[in-house]
């Protein structure tokens, strides 16, 4: 990881497609209470659009709509790539790397991407960074990762806070310190011009105590979207598509339940580990989460897409989503139309790319 000596935090980047690509910090936590985990991850979509305090999302710097595919990775790189093979560019360091590029050549960088419909954005914390227990000040921080966005061209910030300890069971200082966070991001960084989004784990959202349950009453509005971890919970958690769209657990909600305990299904991206050894548990193969998805569609309209950590070199990410989107009929019509393969059906679709912090 690339740190910044003036903000004292890790960056790393990624980019993604109507697929979406992140380079997160592996993370295998025994316990959500006592465990942290970092990453970031990416997303795209067809149109730009942005979230607005009514959860709607529109404008011409924000967010595309649904479906976003998200990867997340820590493979190093230091080279930009081309634009047509954006979606498969990952990286820790990239954050550092795009900081240390010459203006103009950001900038020429910037417009091949943004021709080819790819977004750029900076992702903060991870398993490694505990920002409420290492006592930063919210608003301090907030203001200062903006300022970077906006100096260095970026479309956005996602937020993968993971101080476990200063969360708890949602009696402790960490939600509190996300909710500042996110309000100052959001001053400087305003909707309709930047994207915004977070990567909670999915325990969070458990009713009545849920941590992130809080910071969604207080600024949903304000994130245009979650990438939830559903993963490294236990072994017979989110292991099956009942237990990970419908069976009801009190520890562990379903992506259902967390709607029924108000977070819109729109905001909500399922993740999952893209091989077994990705994560301590919680996988399933793509092919049986993209039918996991297409059952979310037929209960309750999910169309969000999917998040998996993390990237890999080997072909295995592509198949990933080749297995997800074989099997998810939540994608649009258009989404599963022209050329026959599936490479050149993703390389068609927007990215956006992510540097993460």
């Amino acid at each position: 990881m690339f740190t910044l000596s003036t903000i004292g935090s890790a960056l790393s980047g990624f980019f993604c497609v109507q697929i979406a690509f992140g380079a997160p910090i592996p993370h295998k936590p025994t316990s959500t209470t006592s465990s942290a985990s970092t990453h970031t991850s990416t997303s795209s979509s067809d149109s730009p659009t942005s979230t607005s305090p009514s959860d709607s999302t529109s404008g011409s710097g924000g967010i595309s709509s649904a479906p976003y595919y998200v990867v997340y990775s820590d493979e190093a790189s230091t080279a930009a790539p081309d634009p047509k093979d954006i979606q498969f560019w990952q990286g820790k360091r990239l954050a550092g790397e795009w900081e240390k590029l010459s203006d103009s050549k950001r900038q020429s960088t910037l417009q091949q991407y943004e021709q080819a419909g790819i977004k750029i954005m900076v992702s903060a914390f991870g398993a490694e960074d505990a920002p409420t227990t290492q006592g930063s000040d919210p608003t301090t921080l907030a203001n200062t990762l903006a300022e970077w966005v906006i100096k260095y061209g970026v479309h956005g910030i996602d937020v993968d806070y993971e101080d476990f300890d200063a969360i708890g069971d949602g009696s402790g200082p960490g939600a509190e310190w996300v909710i500042t966070f996110t309000k100052a991001l959001r001053q400087k960084l305003p909707q309709g011009q930047y994207m915004l989004t977070h990567a909670p784990v999915a325990p969070w959202f458990t009713k009545n105590d849920g941590p992130y349950l809080k910071v969604h009453q207080e600024v949903g509005g304000l994130i245009d979207w979650y990438n939830v971890q559903f993963y490294n919970q236990g072994k017979t958690v989110y292991n099956t598509c009942e237990n990970l769209v419908t069976k009801m657990n009190d520890d562990n909600p379903p992506l259902l339940e967390i709607v029924a305990n108000g977070v819109p299904i729109e905001k909500l991206v399922v993740g999952k580990p893209a091989v077994a050894d990705d994560a301590s548990d919680g996988y399933i193969s793509p092919t049986e989460l993209g039918e996991c998805l297409t059952q979310a569609k037929q209960q309750n309209g999910y169309n969000s897409g999917a998040m998996t950590w993390e990237y890999h070199t080997d072909g295995s990410t592509l198949a990933w989503i080749k297995g997800v989107l074989g099997s998810d009929s939540s994608s649009s019509s258009a989404d599963k139309e022209g050329p026959t393969t599936s490479e050149r059906r993703l390389a068609q679709r927007k990215p956006v790319n992510r540097l993460s912090y």
